[in-house]
């Protein structure tokens, strides 16, 4: 992820918030983010690879965000189950702190897979998962003076979004 997607994953994600987007929505961009990692980078590092990043990234995130789940993974085949640990935790918080921390943990995961790997390595693997996850928003509505409006869809509207975990 070079600095523009690092910039544009941090709007994506406060723009969805202030365009109305509850908490379990935000949550869910953050999985389909991890999703699509996981896609691009498991026939290159492996599951374990992938696992043994996803718990070191939430470790060094959990120093900023201490109610983030510490380390749910598991290299036992779990990672779904892990990742909807981190779903539901990001779920129960304010949708600007599920959006603040969903970025911490993605950009977190960058600067990890940077150094393990390289710059250039890195960028070129998730490449894919990037522009995938920043192109794939058809919840959103880009209007006149480029506010985003978060427009209903099925999918949103089926998420429970309670009005207290909005503010």
């Amino acid at each position: 992820m070079q600095g523009r997607e690092r910039d544009e994953i941090a709007a994506f994600l406060e723009g969805a918030v202030r365009a109305g987007a509850c908490s379990q929505e935000v949550a869910e961009l953050v999985a389909t983010a991890w999703q699509s990692i996981e896609q691009v980078l498991v026939p290159v590092i492996g599951k374990v690879g992938i696992t043994a990043l996803f718990k070191r990234t939430l470790h060094l995130s959990c120093e900023t965000y201490p109610w983030l789940p510490q380390s749910p993974a598991s290299a036992d085949g779990h990672e779904a189950r892990a990742l909807a640990t981190l779903t539901t935790e990001l779920g129960k918080r304010t949708s600007f702190e599920a959006a603040a921390a969903g970025t911490q943990l993605l950009q977190t995961f960058d600067t990890l897979l940077k150094t393990l790997i390289g710059r250039s390595l890195a960028e070129q693997l998730c490449a894919p998962a990037w522009a995938t996850f920043l192109s794939d928003r058809p919840q959103l509505d880009v209007h006149r003076f480029g506010q985003l409006d978060w427009v209903a869809t099925e999918r949103a509207a089926s998420l429970h979004c309670p009005q207290s975990l909005n503010s």
